[in-house]
């Protein structure tokens, strides 16, 4: 999409995104979120052909299915949070769509070269971290694999959309205040379980909101399963600086989860 088109949906999106969260009447709220999805009915689109590729159900029903995501995204959307719409709504539209296919008991089919891709990355990242003396971005780790940033980018969303998330997973380490993520979220019930959709897509929205800086620190101590002296060196701060990061963006996700 050529930039100057880009630029202009931004903004009749923001615009049409700040009427509908100032509009009282019903009736022209739902007038102004009905725009707002065929201004934006291309992220649906894009998604809705990923998975129409990936399983048996039909590219229509699909995109029927992430509209609905995409309402609720509509609906939930916080100006003041100066968040771009585009990164707040995917979440919902893949989320919808992913709940809809694990409800039809769909097979996502993920390609044998993908898989023998991701595990080739394993190695791939442990070398790169060593030479860069960092984690390696996307970019470079499709260059060490020399297959496209975009075909990579594929092959990280099909097996992160192919593998649960506990409630039990850790967070933090012994004698570090170790937590899990179903401490985050409020409703109890589903604690041993896989994580909600809905709870899953609202964690996803509140690690975006969090400040870089305490992002970062999350990532690198969780998600990549870095300790926090290696963390530290990483973002050239002490373990202690770590330590006080990761206590404030836990805090910080808990109360954004707790907002809902």
């Amino acid at each position: 999409m050529p930039t100057s088109l880009s630029n202009n949906l931004k903004c009749q999106s923001l615009q049409l995104l700040h009427d509908y969260e100032r509009q009282q009447s019903s009736i022209a709220r739902k007038q102004i979120r009905n725009q707002l999805v065929q201004l934006n009915l291309g992220l649906v689109r894009k998604e809705a052909h990923h998975w129409a590729e990936r399983c048996n159900e039909s590219y229509e029903d699909l995109l029927q299915v992430g509209c609905l995501g995409l309402i609720r995204a509509i609906e939930r959307f916080n100006l003041d949070r100066g968040h771009a719409f585009s990164s707040f709504a995917l979440p919902y539209i893949r989320g919808e769509i992913q709940h809809y296919l694990r409800d039809k008991g769909a097979c996502v089919r993920i390609p044998r070269r993908w898989l023998e891709l991701r595990q080739q990355s394993i190695s791939a990242t442990r070398k790169l971290r060593s030479q860069l003396n960092r984690q390696p971005s996307d970019r470079e780790l499709a260059a060490a694999l020399k297959i496209s940033l975009e075909e990579w980018q594929e092959i990280k969303l099909a097996h992160q959309n192919r593998e649960p998330l506990s409630l039990d997973l850790p967070i933090g380490r012994e004698g570090e205040g170790c937590t899990s993520l179903g401490e985050l979220v409020p409703d109890r019930k589903y604690h041993s379980f896989q994580l909600a959709e809905e709870d899953r897509i609202r964690l996803q929205q509140a690690l975006v909101q969090l400040e870089t800086k305490t992002r970062e620190a999350l990532e690198f101590v969780f998600l990549h399963d870095l300790t926090h002296k290696e963390a530290a060196e990483l973002l050239g701060v002490s373990v202690v600086t770590v330590s006080r990061r990761l206590k404030k963006g836990l805090n910080a996700l808990k109360q954004l989860m707790l907002k809902g």
